[in-house]
């Protein structure tokens, strides 16, 4: 190794790297910033205009996009007419790359950052220096991650730098520019408010933690975090408490907030395999984890709550009294941490922006074999001048609360779905049914309290009357559903026959 290239925006570490390089007797040409800190540290330095015979210009946008450097990136060692070519054109040959990007996610993370600055910030240069040394990976060296430099500099003095070791730098530059252009190109998109799904996708991820297993032992698997605006999602969660987060934990503590965020009242979620086991709003949290808890104190055991307020001392006492997998609240007070502490393993995650949580992206995504499913996040709620009494019955105030409180509760249950409520708290869940009316039994039969004076929803409409005619035999008195099948009116007819009320929604949510 005889020349290296080393042009920065994070400098960490390259001083050091820079040190060790010249002991080694590799000469160092750099840029602007990069060049001026390595001569402050009393390295000698060749500036890249020395090379091009051009000054930087265009306040920097133009630096290193020159044949002279490129060429000395490019040029393949093993083909001696690009040797000859590179000398007769006083080219000298680079073998390592050190570069890294202009911090364009950090600039468009801030909250009051302008357009202008964001496209200031998007790199040309750097990411050309990348993808050259990367596509001459077999002769040049490129370093694009400080974390690397350690493992670089104790291969180069133990003489042991490895065409594999290069091929492994070449990817991660690579991988690095693709996810510099997916942020690029989602930022704009952004910016100009489209949401349309483009012809070609091209999505990244930044890997957040690796995980013990998938949903099974056998499954390797790791948690990616959205890159983008995530302030009060779910990676942004500071664990407080308790062992690592599986896979399993994961997910359902997704679908466990996205729940909570359907009310603006204190609200308390109890979540098992991503399906609600009980739900419940009060005038505050306690009261609402009382009426959760009290809706299925079976399935609960081993779930996930979502509290969307602070959790006190006496909430504290509540659910330290059942095993628990995992709390979330936006905050906990110091008694109520000292008190579900005790409790080593239970996870608490403390989300203060969880019901303002930030822009992440617009869609729900699906792997399928050999594809992707992508589709809108089902966000709509109930429009209350599309909202239709079909029944000669109108529902009471009661009927009413609890009907809009059970309809945001069936759009997060797995189709078939059915849930059962009363006075704001869920009575019976059936999810996951292949038969609607399987799911009316299901859901009916797991009722800890009666169930006379409740609601009904079903995430889809009642092919037959047999869904309404359970209820009716329960002591429901309201259902709420989204209509349309063509024997709609077999439903109606035997609600009015015994002063039931339907309402529809027009909306449909199944959840597959």
């Amino acid at each position: 190794m005889q020349r290296a290239l080393l042009s920065v925006s994070d400098k960490t570490g390259i001083v050091e790297l820079a040190k060790g390089l010249a002991e080694n007797g590799v000469e160092l040409i750099s840029t602007g910033g990069t060049a001026s800190l390595l001569k402050e540290n009393g390295l000698q330095v060749i500036g890249i205009e020395d090379i091009t015979g051009f000054p930087e210009c265009l306040d920097g946008r133009v630096k290193t996009l020159q044949p002279q450097i490129h060429g000395g990136i490019l040029a393949n060692r093993e083909i001696a007419g690009h040797i000859s070519q590179a000398d007769e054109l006083g080219i000298p040959l680079i073998d390592l790359v050190v570069v890294n990007l202009y911090p364009f996610k950090q600039t468009i993370a801030r909250p009051d950052v302008t357009r202008q600055e964001a496209i200031e910030n998007i790199d040309i240069g750097g990411v050309t220096l990348i993808r050259a040394a990367g596509k001459n990976a077999d002769h040049v060296l490129l370093l694009t991650d400080p974390k690397d430099y350690p493992a670089f500099l104790e291969k180069l003095y133990g003489n042991s730098l490895t065409k594999e070791f290069a091929h492994e730098l070449a990817l991660k530059g690579f991988r690095h520019t693709a996810e510099y252009d997916a942020m690029i190109s989602e930022y704009l998109a952004a910016e100009l408010n489209d949401d349309e799904m483009p012809d070609t996708l091209t999505l990244t991820f930044e890997k957040q933690q690796g995980l013990r297993y998938g949903e099974n032992p056998h499954q390797q698997a790791a948690f990616y975090r959205d890159p983008g605006n995530i302030k009060g999602l779910l990676s942004e969660a500071k664990q407080l408490n308790g062992k690592e987060l599986s896979y399993n934990n994961i997910g359902d503590a997704s679908a466990a907030l996205e729940m909570a965020r359907e009310y603006d009242e204190p609200v308390v979620v109890a979540v098992k395999h991503a399906n609600p086991c009980g739900i419940a709003i009060a005038e505050n949290v306690h009261d609402a984890y009382l009426k959760a808890f009290a809706a299925d104190p079976q399935s609960i055991f081993g779930g996930i709550v979502v509290l969307n307020s602070q959790v006190e001392a006496n909430t504290a006492e509540e659910l330290k009294k059942i095993f628990l997998e995992i709390i979330i609240a936006p905050s906990f007070s110091t008694e109520a941490l000292d008190l579900l502490k005790k409790k080593k393993n239970l996870r608490l995650l403390e989300l203060p922006q969880l019901m303002e949580p930030g822009r992440g992206r617009p869609w729900q995504m699906k792997k399928v074999d050999g594809g992707l499913l992508i589709q809108d996040l089902d966000r709509v709620q109930i429009d209350e001048d599309t909202l239709k009494v079909a029944t000669k019955r109108e529902p009471s105030d009661a009927e009413w609360r609890d009907l809009r409180f059970a309809w945001k509760v069936v759009k997060h249950t797995k189709s078939n779905a059915i849930v059962t409520a009363k006075n704001g708290a869920t009575l019976g869940v059936g999810g996951g049914q292949t038969s609607r009316v399987w799911a009316v039994e299901n859901a009916l039969s797991r009722v800890e309290s009666s169930t006379e004076g409740a609601v009904l929803a079903s995430d889809a409409f009642f092919p037959f009357a047999d869904s309404v005619e359970l209820a009716h035999k329960a002591g429901i008195t309201a259902v709420i559903q989204p209509g349309g099948s063509v024997r709609d009116q077999d439903s109606i007819d035997f609600c009015d026959q015994h002063d039931m009320t339907i309402v529809f929604t027009g909306i449909r949510h199944f959840k597959h």
